[in-house]
């Protein structure tokens, strides 16, 4: 792969972490990038490895979901060669900001996942954040994998109307 295109993909997800208020997956990224064939999964997969490498992005893990930042030496990188990357580029990213911000913001800042439990049970951990902070972190044992998935699933669906609820009873 010639270096140029690759460098384009690098600053493409930069410029992305630089947009976003708000940490990203790499689902939400490569989304983006690959909807619109800018390059393949393998691809992108090296760029966030070598971003990460070279301390441009860092990775924070929760509840099974890794999400990536800009950190302030990719955003001093992004300043010096923000210009390579297309004004047509940015301005697809903005848009795509613009329309999916609140969707974005509610993947990351809902989360729910299950494991199961040495008792053999099943444990759902639900979490929910806003701005970095942790307002609800829960974690409840049910019997079995399709109750968990299902409180997972219903989490994602219903978490202001529970954190509504909670405070409510407990304020």
């Amino acid at each position: 792969m010639t270096k140029e295109p690759f460098t384009l993909y690098k600053l493409i997800v930069l410029y992305m972490l630089d947009k976003a208020a708000f940490p990203l997956t790499r689902n939400q990224i490569s989304e983006f990038v690959q909807d619109r064939d800018y390059t393949n999964f393998f691809t992108l997969q090296q760029v966030f490895a070598e971003l990460a490498d070279t301390g441009l992005i860092q990775a924070k893990t929760i509840l099974n979901r890794t999400q990536f930042s800009i950190t302030e030496e990719g955003r001093e990188t992004l300043r010096f060669f923000k210009n390579r990357i297309g004004s047509a580029i940015r301005e697809e990213i903005d848009a795509y900001f613009q329309e999916k911000e609140i969707e974005l913001l509610n993947e990351v800042s809902v989360q729910g996942s299950y494991d199961k439990a040495p008792s053999g049970e099943y444990e759902a951990h639900l979490l929910a954040r806003d701005r970095g902070i942790t307002l609800v972190d829960i974690t409840l044992s049910v019997p079995t994998k399709e109750l968990a998935a299902s409180v997972c699933g219903n989490w994602q669906k219903k978490n202001q109307l529970i954190y509504q609820y909670l405070t409510e009873q407990l304020f």
